[in-house]
């Protein structure tokens, strides 16, 4: 890695808003007057003030990005860049990853002012106290030299020091020392009231402050030349490690924030994932989920979520279409909601995209709340669906691949009456039925894990989900499957094996309903069940065994399984 070094004036004059500007994935600025002051204190006391990055954009590129100006004046009241107008250059042009803090302090040290609220507000800019002579104190916190914000060069009469207050901006007039020492000397010539000796200090200061300037190459940095724009943010991101971490989806915001015309992105995103994570019992969807629905949603735009992919013109078809992306993302997980897929269970985010997609294809009216016979069983048919394709694993590995197939697929349909779950099955490679081992896996699955929910939904295909809320129950009471109780009823270690394999799995489980389950608690299943009507029975799979006591359990878990397997078998769409 190679640094390229240059002058400060030279960046200053040739380069900030001429050439440099910084890129929309920058935050705002944020140094107070007093980090500016040490940082023109660290320059005149030699310090380093470590390296910068810049990115290099081709001429032909520079139009895909927005780029925004330095500040020159600086106030606290509007603190926002202003957009470069980049038409004018005929050249390449740098943008800043790392060093926008440190470059924007220069140039408003020397080039312009900074307003801010102190008792009412004050525009100022940065002056040097020429009399007072440098003094390195033993505390790394106090300044050796005197620079300040003022709002003129007048001696504060408080202070009982000697105080001759040059505008630090000044020293861009003279192109060499020389002429610089000379000026200062003849400015001070008429002062008879002050010593020589603070004279002579003076010119000393204003020579140090040219060759930090004008001689000295203080700034080096790196020229990155990369086109691919996701090396770029990475190297963003590394090279920004301070203060709060930056997530990507944090940088694409940004670029969005930049880019939007008539709506602020970073607002509209926030709010909107917050809305749709309070739905139903809450979810934690990220930015990135909306983010990319918002590529996924918009006619003609590449899906890969990378940072090329959200350049200005499909920024701008995002913003045009961001209503309709945010009304079927928000169906979408009403209906999974309504269907009782929760945060836990909902173990691929991107395999609602597709539904989202298809309900905006749809375009129908009020489809959430329709409770016509055919707009029903619509529903129900996504509802299988997804629970199978994400027990079934067929958003695993290469997403994005996966998600472009299944959107030529919905862009192929002349019939979308109904959710084409056949064309977007065989798009995936997945039936819509289990094999035995399939199946085999599904009834070994866990008590409130993330698949036993998913596979219990699938047993009870003519429930009705609108506004009820179903548990996971264990059919004989999980408070009986302990050692110590099995051992009570004077099991063998074999017989307990047998109990504890078994209990905790699918086929002790069954969904009730919110009451059904108050109602239920911790009651033998034996004493529980003679108070249930033969409905109850059929619908939750129990099997016809002679007796329901503790002592049948294993038997009533092989016929169980078998009634489970041969309903998971004929399921169709």
């Amino acid at each position: 890695m190679s640094y390229t070094p240059k002058t400060i004036s030279e960046v200053v004059l040739e380069y900030i808003n001429k050439t440099t500007f910084l890129p929309a994935i920058q935050r705002e600025y944020v140094w107070e007057t007093d980090g500016i002051e040490k940082l023109f204190d660290s320059l005149m006391g030699n310090y380093p003030i470590s390296s910068f990055l810049f990115w290099k954009i081709r001429e032909e590129n520079k139009k895909l990005w927005t780029a925004y100006n330095f500040f020159s004046d600086f106030d606290k009241e509007t603190p926002h860049n202003s957009e470069a107008n980049l038409a004018g250059i005929n050249q390449d042009i740098y943008l800043v990853l790392d060093g926008q803090q440190r470059l924007t302090s220069l140039y408003i040290g020397l080039k312009g002012s900074y307003r801010f609220f102190y008792y009412s507000w004050k525009k100022t800019r940065l002056y040097l106290n020429l009399f007072k002579e440098p003094i390195r104190s033993e505390n790394p916190e106090e300044l050796t030299y005197q620079f300040s914000f003022r709002e003129n060069e007048k001696p504060n009469p408080k202070d009982p020091s000697p105080q001759y207050w040059y505008l630090v901006g000044n020293i861009l007039d003279f192109d060499s020392a020389k002429k610089a020492r000379q000026d200062i000397r003849n400015k001070l010539s008429g002062i008879t009231v002050v010593e020589e000796s603070l004279k002579e200090n003076a010119v000393v200061l204003i020579e140090e402050l040219h060759s930090r300037l004008f001689t000295e190459k203080l700034i080096n940095f790196y020229e990155e030349r990369s086109d691919d724009y996701d090396k770029v943010v990475e190297i963003f991101i590394r090279a920004n490690t301070g203060g709060k971490k930056l997530e990507y989806s944090d940088i694409l915001l940004s670029t969005a924030t930049a880019k939007w015309k008539t709506l602020n992105a970073r607002d509209e995103i926030h709010n909107f994932t917050d809305e749709i994570n309070s739905i139903g019992a809450g979810y934690s969807f990220g930015k990135d989920f909306v983010l990319k629905g918002c590529l996924y949603l918009t006619d003609d735009l590449p899906i890969q979520y990378k940072v090329k992919n959200f350049n200005k013109p499909n920024l701008e078809k995002i913003e045009a279409n961001w209503e309709t992306i945010k009304s079927n993302i928000q169906i979408t997980v009403k209906l999974i909601s309504r269907f009782g897929f929760n945060d836990k269970n909902l173990v691929a985010t991107n395999a609602l995209l597709p539904i989202s997609l298809y309900l905006a294809k749809l375009g129908k009216k009020n489809f959430f709340e329709s409770t016509e016979q055919f707009d029903v069983a619509n529903k129900l048919i996504m509802q299988k669906w997804l629970a199978i394709a994400l027990l079934k694993n067929a958003f695993g590995g290469s997403s994005d691949t996966t998600l472009k197939n299944l959107q030529d697929t919905l862009n192929e349909q002349t019939d979308l009456s109904i959710f084409p779950y056949e064309a977007i099955n065989k798009r995936l490679n997945i039936e819509p039925n289990f094999t035995d081992t399939e199946l085999e896996n599904l009834l070994t699955t866990n008590y409130s894990t993330k698949y036993s929910y998913l596979i219990l939904s699938l047993l009870y295909p003519d429930r009705d989900w609108v506004d009820n809320t179903y548990h996971e129950d264990h059919i004989f009471p999980k408070s009986e499957f302990t050692l110590r109780n099995l051992t009570k009823r004077g099991y063998d270690s074999g017989k307990a094996g047998e109990y504890m394999k078994h209990y905790n799995t699918t086929a002790n489980l069954q969904l009730l309903t919110e009451n059904e389950n108050l109602e239920k608690k911790a009651i033998p299943f034996d004493e529980w069940l003679p108070t249930r009507d033969s409905n109850f029975i059929s619908r939750h799979s129990i099997p016809s065994i002679g007796d329901y006591e503790f002592d049948n359990f294993i038997e009533f878990i092989e016929k169980r399984r078998e009634i489970i397997k041969a309903k998971l078998k004929s399921i169709s769409m």
